[in-house]
């Protein structure tokens, strides 16, 4: 498996291990597993469906077959409260293929070490090259080793939403009938 984003700690990676089979049994595909500390722990499950859209009812039935597995299992200790998710407009590009799929949006990348003096890189994502991440940054286009990266994510713009709006409509998600007619409490249509 290749070196991602899914799972930084070696207790994310196990995790990732034991999910991931459950998650892609039911359709989905794992984003992102977090084990967060404090007082209480919170194990941060994102997930999604591989063409997008997931809901709600889609996160109660990854959570369902989550709890199971990791009842059987296992792996944490401490007690925890499992938190399952959808990755959000503004996502955590967590796999080489993310960065492929979100070509011509705005992210914001950190690499662990420093490249030409700088850990964060804002720009347009330009595609995948082998195993580097392009992106469009002020002094021109840069690759950046995919296993260099320690955090990406998309940044939340316009052209974003649109996009994501556009997506769950042909997807059948969104009803536009609901948003055809806005009427005021006295009953008359507002222009």
């Amino acid at each position: 498996m290749t070196n991602d984003l899914i799972a930084k700690a070696a207790i994310d990676r196990r995790l990732a291990e034991i999910i991931t089979p459950v998650i892609e049994d039911l359709g989905y595909e794992l984003v992102r597993v977090r084990l967060m500390g404090g007082q209480y722990h919170t194990l941060q499950i994102m997930a999604d469906k591989p063409e997008g859209g997931i809901e709600v009812d889609d996160c109660a039935a990854i959570s369902t077959a989550v709890s199971a597995v990791l009842d059987v299992e296992d792996p944490l200790t401490e007690a925890y409260t499992l938190e399952v998710s959808s990755p959000g407009i503004d996502r955590p590009l967590t796999r080489l293929k993310d960065f492929e799929m979100f070509e011509g949006y705005e992210a914001k990348i950190e690499t662990s070490e420093l490249i030409d003096g700088r850990r964060r890189f804002k720009g347009v994502l330009a595609g995948v090259e082998g195993t580097e991440v392009l992106i469009n940054v002020e002094e021109g286009t840069i690759g950046l080793e995919f296993d260099w990266l320690s955090d990406a994510k998309l940044v939340l713009t316009d052209e974003l939403i649109k996009e994501m709006l556009r997506q769950r409509k042909a997807a059948g998600v969104i009803n536009e009938e609901q948003f055809d007619e806005i009427e005021t409490e006295n009953g008359s249509e507002e222009d």
